[in-house]
């Protein structure tokens, strides 16, 4: 990037990221997700480095954000609430410790690693051990006077807890050499003068659902997660209603002169005086102590009772904390090393157009590498041209992107006001990318599809998707392997898979004899399949797993399935006109019934117990969402299919249940709206089990 694109650049981010977070701060109605605010002003805290000349006084990585809201006094912090540098990975962990080494060359680095909860900061100030005002940090020197909220939070003390002159010999006897006794002591036994302890309040994910069950029997909308919950609990005006939304808080940090050394011994003493704090906040040794935690707290987040989005590791050592000093408004002693993001920012450097086995076209973008749940994003589906139109999605265009777990990466939202006027409009091309052959869009359907049924993309499509894991499962056939089947003319379609000898695959590269023999081995070994696995593999239009499993108990057998009507399918819940005729258009199609009956002389069917109107759960179809604690959700929906129910991945007015985890999307949303009865893991669990 030349100098003069990356002033457009940073120009563009700082105005697109001070909107955000005004947004966020003041008005408490971020439009992004914060992950994707996160990837933008890390993206900008980057560039700068590279072209440091070109940071302003003004840029979003030189202040705190956000402002005072009118309706609070206004409260000025002594010393300012301070940002942190976010850093995402061990690699800008290292290189943010070669920074602050250079700095304070010949020290020793340790470090204390705390839980960086996702709440509301505040400041307690404290007078001869009184609580005598609470703010939230505001723009990072001037807050909001929240005192009468603050003290409806039972953890949070109204006078300082006074230690026992046991508790004070202990803790001087455990840091006996490294803090000024005589402080410590005179200190906690006094408690005089001015005391600020800093931390955050936060709401724990039970009390957000407990108050959401509340508010949906007020008619009112619920909350949507715990950080909002929390923001917009502390900014209320009248205590009694925060008092009701019993928030929780962590104390972090200790403002006095207390005669402690290090911030592992103001952890400790905070706790000492009655704040409490989070007890998986440890003292590490190095960086590499400090990677471990980072781990284990990132595996084991789902499991706490709170949100949190990372860790916050601290130079230990008070002095040499401070002699490092601040970068704008940013320690350089201190940085928030966050989990893996499952919403980034990148740009879409091209468009490519891929050929599934249906023929459809799917258009890719092309990005430039974004680190999203784990995983370095490069691509994302785009789905169709009607999808592009809807998102005014451009060549060049900068964009969030989002990846859930194993769902595919995909492009939410356009960010417009970053472009450049270089920007190029896609279109769909006339001829297929692969074959040549033209192409077509089908009256009342968004998909353009080759019209050559032989192209080499659909055959490719087509075998890769029959050995998948929820098909017939063939391990070791992959992409590159599948192709050099077609192209040698070996494999013309999946049922020739089941022919193949190990001496055939020692014509393909890669090949000897013990890898031809074991995946031979393997692809026999899947002779036989479930019904509802059958049929999924089949590859018919519109027909996923759920659906295949609904045709599964619905005929029991292949053959019922091969000769079903028109009527039969739509008697199916979940079947419509469009995909009873994409059924019958392919079963009573001359090539898709010789593949099929071909794959019948190579397989054998299990046939499956069709469904019973007599089970507990007949007629009622059942939608899951969020996680589970103590099954899996596709535990969950063999449960209930098991008493005769249907699932579905989608709510409707015919949804009978939706079973809500942790974490639930805009499913429940949905379901609270269109009045569908709402059942938590526990109800969820009782009712099946008295079934």
């Amino acid at each position: 990037m030349t100098h003069a694109e990356a002033k457009e650049r940073l120009g563009k981010l700082r105005q697109e990221i001070d909107r955000y977070r005004y947004e966020q701060h003041v008005l408490d109605a971020l439009s992004i997700s914060e992950a994707a605010l996160d990837a933008l002003k890390h993206e900008l805290f980057q560039l700068e480095q590279t072209f440091s000349d070109l940071i302003t006084p003004d840029s979003p990585t030189q202040r705190v954000a956000g402002k005072a809201l009118e309706g609070f006094r206004k409260v000025t912090h002594t010393v300012p609430m301070l940002s942190l540098e976010d850093v995402f990975s061990r690699e800008e962990a290292d290189a943010w410790l070669l920074r602050v080494a250079k700095l304070g060359s010949g020290s020793v680095f340790d470090f204390f690693a705390e839980i960086k909860m996702d709440g509301l900061a505040l400041s307690l100030v404290y007078r001869d051990g009184q609580l005598v005002e609470g703010s939230t940090r505001g723009d990072g020197r001037v807050g909001e006077d929240v005192t009468m909220s603050i003290r409806t939070i039972e953890a949070v003390p109204l006078a300082l807890r006074q230690p026992s002159a046991r508790e004070i010999d202990a803790f001087c006897k455990r840091h006996y050499g490294s803090i000024n006794e005589r402080r410590v002591r005179t200190f906690l036994r006094d408690l005089s003068g001015e005391i600020e302890i800093r931390g955050e309040t936060f709401m724990t994910k039970e009390q957000l659902r407990s108050l959401n069950q509340l508010l949906e029997t007020r008619g009112q909308p619920p909350l949507a997660n715990p950080r909002n919950a929390a923001a917009g609990s502390i900014r209320q005006l009248d205590p009694s209603v925060v008092a009701e939304r019993r928030l929780s808080f962590f104390g972090y940090t200790l403002i006095a002169d207390a005669g402690t050394t290090t911030h592992e011994q103001a952890h400790e003493m905070i706790a000492l005086l009655g704040v409490p704090q989070n007890p998986l906040n440890r003292f590490c040794r190095d960086l590499n102590e400090v990677e471990r935690f980072h781990r284990e707290v990132m595996e084991c987040r789902e499991d706490l009772a709170y949100w949190c989005d990372g860790i916050v590791v601290n130079v230990n050592n008070d002095e040499l904390f401070r002699r490092l000093g601040v970068v704008g408004k940013t320690p350089r002693a201190a940085m928030a090393w966050k989990f893996p993001a499952e919403q980034g920012t990148s740009i879409v450097r091209e468009i490519q157009v891929s050929v599934g086995r249906t023929g459809a076209l799917t258009p890719v973008a092309v990005l430039d590498p974004v680190s999203l749940a784990g995983t370095t994003v490069t691509h994302a589906s785009l789905h169709n041209e009607d999808e592009i139109e809807r998102l005014d999605l451009r060549i060049g265009d900068t964009v969030i992107v989002e990846k859930a777990g194993d769902v595919i990466p995909k492009i939410i939202q356009v960010l417009p006001k970053l472009r450049t006027g270089k920007e190029k409009t896609f279109h769909m091309p006339k001829e297929c990318p692969i074959c040549g052959s033209a192409v077509t869009r089908r009256e009342g359907e968004v998909a353009t599809f080759c019209t050559n049924r032989e192209c080499f993309a659909q055959e490719l499509a087509r075998l890769l998707h029959f050995v998948g894991r929820r098909m017939f499962d063939i391990r070791g056939l992959g992409d590159k392997i599948a192709e050099q089947m077609i192209q040698r003319g070996l494999v013309h379609e999946p049922s020739d898979i089941f022919s193949l000898t190990p001496g055939d695959l020692l014509t393909l590269e890669g090949f000897a004899e013990l890898s031809s023999k074991k995946l031979v081995t393997e692809i026999q070994a899947h002779r036989e399949v479930t019904l509802d696995r059958f049929i999924h593999a089949l590859g018919i239009r519109h027909v996923g797993e759920e659906t295949a499993a609904d045709l599964a108990r619905a005929f029991g057998t292949v053959q019922d399935f091969i000769e079903t009507s028109k009527d039969d399918l739509l008697r199916i819940d979940g079947v419509g006109e469009v995909m009873a005729d994409a059924i019958l258009e392919f079963l009573h199609d001359r090539r898709e019934q010789g593949r099929v009956q071909r794959l019948l002389q190579q397989v054998k069917v299990v046939s499956v117990i069709k469904r019973s109107t007599d089970l507990p759960l007949s007629g009622t179809i059942w939608v899951f969402t969020g996680t589970l604690s103590s099954l899996s959700r596709e535990e969950a929906k063999e449960r209930v299919r098991a008493l005769g129910a249907d699932v579905s991945e989608s709510v409707s007015k015919k949804t009978s249940y939706v079973v809500v985890g942790e974490e639930a999307g805009s499913k429940a949303d949905k379901a609270r709206e269109l009045g569908v009865k709402i059942l938590d893991e526990d109800e969820f669990l009782k009712m099946v089990e008295e079934e």
